[in-house]
């Protein structure tokens, strides 16, 4: 399957879920959305499974097989009133979801990446691996409250505030520990220690808020994987940019500024 096949599934999937989200946002087309959703993630994975994936494949198709029956059987028991609550717990395997693929990304040595180009790349890590606790651990809170596991009353702890600034604060030193370790074949103990501060981040900020006002909570988080998932996207675009301005850089004329 060639690269420009592969690249214009990518690109009507992502209409698809575009459409999809707007279907979704009202009862009416709320159907035709999930058509749409369907079709663009069958067409990405056709596009993933038969152009990208090169091995592995029974791996691969014993989880295809699982997620459809669980998903099925979720579908025919799970009553309309749980369906927050089933949003809330799947969204969190969502987050989980990308922690392992920044994970599984970050111990991948099979692609070599150099200067700006490896900044941008373990910076994608970094970032993804970080919304992506933050994701999980919050809409595992989430799913708590909804589903009356967790009282509904909000937790305020002293000093809330700066708490979660100190986190935050946290979380940008160790991204700047890990971006030096990075460069240098290392990084994993900053990385790691990121992923607790945004997973204990994503349970104090959710267990802040009331039960009621969960599913805003759970569209936030949303929000919240959409841009994780987006960024691949986005350092794919910016990889040729950077490679382009290093080879301006690198020129006969302009040897002594070569990186």
């Amino acid at each position: 399957m060639s690269e420009g096949f592969i690249q214009a599934a990518y690109i009507v999937s992502t209409i698809l879920f575009i459409l999809a989200l707007g279907g979704l946002s009202n009862q009416e087309t709320a159907r035709r959305g999930n058509l749409y959703g369907m079709i663009g993630m069958g067409l990405a994975l056709f596009a993933t499974i038969f152009g990208v994936v090169s091995g592995n494949y029974f791996f691969l198709v014993v989880s295809l097989v699982a997620g459809a029956v669980i998903g099925i059987w979720l579908a025919r028991t799970v009553q309309m009133t749980q369906m927050p609550e089933l949003v809330a717990i799947l969204h969190s395997l969502v987050g989980l979801a990308a922690v392992l693929v920044g994970y599984a990304t970050f111990l991948d040595h099979t692609q070599s990446f150099y200067g700006i180009e490896k900044t941008i790349h373990d910076v994608e890590i970094y970032v993804g691996i970080l919304i992506g606790a933050l994701t999980f651990s919050g809409s595992v809170i989430a799913f708590g409250k909804l589903s009356g596991r967790i009282g509904g009353n909000p937790t305020l702890l002293p000093a809330r505030h700066f708490l979660n600034l100190g986190m935050g604060l946290i979380a940008i030193w160790l991204g700047t520990i890990f971006v030096g370790q990075a460069a240098d074949g290392g990084g994993f103990f900053p990385l790691f220690l990121m992923t607790l501060v945004a997973l204990a981040f994503g349970v104090h900020m959710v267990a802040a808020i009331g039960g009621a006002d969960m599913p805003v909570v759970v569209s936030m988080l949303n929000s919240y994987s959409g841009w994780a998932a987006s960024l691949p996207a986005a350092v794919a675009a910016l990889r040729p940019m950077a490679s382009r301005v290093r080879s301006l850089r690198c020129n006969p004329k302009r040897l002594p500024t070569c990186c």
